[in-house]
């Protein structure tokens, strides 16, 4: 197919603090008003006594790859450039990316939450954990309540998802290049996301592709295509060839790989995003039916993050004609 232009791939889906209350009538109006409000208050009062303070807590992250990119990282990176300490509660997979370009923690304190995402499905940030790991995230919750230091708990889902994302796009991130500091070599190399969804078709996500044909018809072009991802949202795949299947639950394999590497294939999933931290590029594969889901949140937020353009394909013919125009 040829390529479409952008206003094809976006749908006006972008959760902006307008969008959520579209559908509401007068009086839902008012209590979504009231919701804004008061998360707008509590943020700003959080931000302002965490820079007077020069120390805060912030958590639990408990939720999607693509949130921890977009939402949280960026955000404590903005925090740590402002030279404030940091106490997080968050997934442990995540900490890799918690660093400066230096390699530095950028967390002055670290509350981890084991992974568990082989057992519960991460939805934005409002996963329902087991419950060792609630009952760990609780104990961060009144920790940080008894600080007296200033405490956002981004569990509370109105506030983070109607206010606080939008809220950051203002001059609230910062992004540290983590390629200075996980890039181990210069190679010839592409880096695949293979994303399980069995054979399920998601309007964000688009339909299944065959990962292994992917990685054989690039192949001749690249003297590496690495696998990788988290092996509970990783088809399982056998190296091959220059093909090596490197999926791990260890985040500083995959930063490796990506920082090495001259492209980057997936879905419109979290991993898109890894680009934007290892100055890679992207090309974004989509199998269905256009416009893309949540797209318009993907591009709006990334833009904080990065200028690099994604580029997309929608077909194995137009992934291989991709990276050839790479050569």
């Amino acid at each position: 197919m040829s390529q479409p232009e952008l206003k094809q791939l976006i749908k006006n889906d972008a959760t902006t603090i307008l969008y959520g209350q579209r559908t509401l009538n007068i009086f839902g109006k008012v209590h979504y008003t009231k919701i804004v409000l008061k998360a707008y208050y509590d943020i700003i009062k959080f931000y302002r006594k965490a820079l007077r303070d020069k120390e805060c807590y912030y958590g639990p992250f408990k939720g999607e790859f693509g949130h921890l990119l977009l939402h949280t990282v960026p955000f404590l990176m903005h925090l740590y450039n402002k030279g404030v300490k940091i106490h997080f509660c968050g997934v442990e997979i995540g900490k890799p990316f918690l660093i400066d370009d230096k390699g530095n923690s950028i967390i002055y304190k670290f509350y981890p939450l084991r992974d568990f995402y082989a057992e519960v499905a991460p939805d934005s940030n409002v996963t329902i954990p087991p419950k060792d790991v609630q009952s760990e995230i609780d104990k961060f919750h009144n920790i940080a309540k008894a600080s007296g230091k200033g405490y956002l708990n981004i569990a509370d889902h109105d506030m983070y998802w109607f206010v606080f994302r939008n809220w950051q796009l203002n001059g609230r991130q910062f992004l540290y290049s983590l390629r200075k500091f996980y890039n181990t070599k210069t190679e010839n190399s592409c880096v695949i996301f293979p994303r399980k969804k069995g054979n399920a078709h998601t309007l964000n996500n688009g339909g299944p592709w065959d990962y292994m044909k992917i990685a054989k018809l690039i192949s001749p072009y690249f003297d590496k295509v690495y696998i990788t991802g988290h092996p509970s949202m990783s088809a399982e795949l056998s190296s091959e060839g220059n093909i090596e299947v490197c999926v791990s639950s260890d985040n500083r394999v995959v930063l490796e790989k990506c920082s090495n590497a001259n492209l980057i294939i997936t879905q419109h999933s979290g991993a898109v995003h890894m680009g934007a931290y290892t100055n890679t590029k992207v090309l974004l594969i989509f199998n269905g039916d256009l416009p893309i889901e949540g797209l318009a949140d993907t591009l709006r937020y990334r833009e904080n993050l990065t200028k690099e353009p994604i580029t997309f394909a929608f077909s194995y013919d137009e992934i291989e004609k991709h990276v050839k125009s790479l050569k």
